[in-house]
């Protein structure tokens, strides 16, 4: 099989093309053809080394792909040959409490994630393609899409009527849009691209603020509610942007701590987070039960995922590169054959 590895050192240009022995199949396991995955800001850290820089190599990077059903090993019942299917980004990760071993599962990271042609996965981690969606928009779910799920419905609560504040125009930020409408909300979208503020609106945020223009945003958006500030935040930042996002935050809210675009080194004020009772919740991805829940809305609704562009599996290290200059509107994906 086909795939793409980070070779002997860290770093873009050792995102190196390869090919290894057709995996098969044991005894509780799938074997899926990859036909698409989807890019992480994780993925990018990764292969630059800043994610574990201790990670030993060669590492097959990326933990976003959809697939079908090549053949299953002994004792699986649920799949068959020619099944649609996507995979979640901790396979053991099924339900119950995240723990230190679910979390080693996570693909891409310590162990080898889906950027090649063929992988062999656990049975009972694996999910149904939502029937109106392409391998390619069912690529963008495992990471970015249950993300934003886990931190507006699991940790962050989230009703109808209340305010949501998002960051920037990633995956993440454009599905809590989504989800967000869908259950009723009040979105507020912070950007620095008037172009990309200007397609938010018209995919139903509620206001927009240009961080740019506006540097004291969280001053804005305690305007823009009254006073009040949101309900929650989902917090792609990181170190520096939660000092404001605290401040924009109204009292008994929450905010789903989920990004690092900013760092994660530096001074955190506790003020705010203790007067005004705010709950800060880590989040990391989620469990396949939470997937499962996602993909009811997302077929109830025929949700479509938002996607910046498709490179051939050929130009991964373009598809990172594309990434990493930060333009990108929506998932960043590749097709394989």
């Amino acid at each position: 099989m086909r795939l793409f590895e980070i070779r002997d050192s860290f770093g873009l240009d050792h995102l190196l093309p390869a090919k290894r022995p057709n995996p098969l199949p044991g005894p509780g396991q799938v074997l899926v053809l990859i036909r698409a995955v989807s890019l992480n800001y994780r993925d990018l850290l990764i292969v630059q080394g800043k994610y574990n820089p201790r990670m030993k190599l060669p590492r097959v990077p990326v933990s976003d792909g959809a697939g079908e059903v090549v053949a299953a090993g002994d004792g699986v019942t649920a799949w068959k040959p020619g099944d649609r299917v996507v995979s979640p980004f901790f396979p053991d990760w099924i339900e119950g409490e995240m723990t230190a071993a679910k979390t080693a599962t996570a693909l891409g990271g310590d162990v080898d994630g889906l950027l090649r042609e063929l992988a062999v996965l656990p049975s009972e981690a694996l999910l149904p393609v939502p029937e109106h969606l392409s391998f390619e928009q069912a690529a963008t779910l495992p990471c970015a899409a249950l993300t934003a799920w886990h931190g507006l419905f699991v940790a962050g609560s989230l009703k109808p009527g209340q305010t949501v504040l998002l960051q920037g125009t990633g995956g993440v930020s454009l599905f809590g849009l989504q989800f967000a409408k869908l259950a009723g909300a009040k979105v507020i979208l912070i950007s620095s691209s008037d172009a990309k503020l200007e397609r938010a609106r018209a995919m139903g945020v509620d206001h927009t603020i240009n961080y740019r223009t506006e540097p004291d945003w969280e001053k804005r958006v305690l305007e823009m509610t009254g006073g009040h500030g949101v309900n929650l935040t989902l917090e792609v930042g990181g170190i520096g942007t939660l000092a404001k996002t605290l401040k924009a935050t109204c009292h008994a809210g929450r905010v789903s701590l989920i990004g690092v675009l900013s760092g994660v080194a530096g001074d955190i004020q506790i003020g705010p987070i203790l007067h005004k009772m705010i709950t800060v919740n880590g989040i990391y991805v989620g469990s396949r039960v939470m997937f499962e829940d996602m993909n009811r809305m997302i077929t109830q609704h025929g949700l479509e995922p938002v996607i910046d562009r498709v490179f051939p599996f050929e130009e991964s290290p373009a598809a990172f590169r594309h990434l990493e200059l930060g333009q990108h509107l929506g998932k960043v994906l590749l097709r394989l054959s």
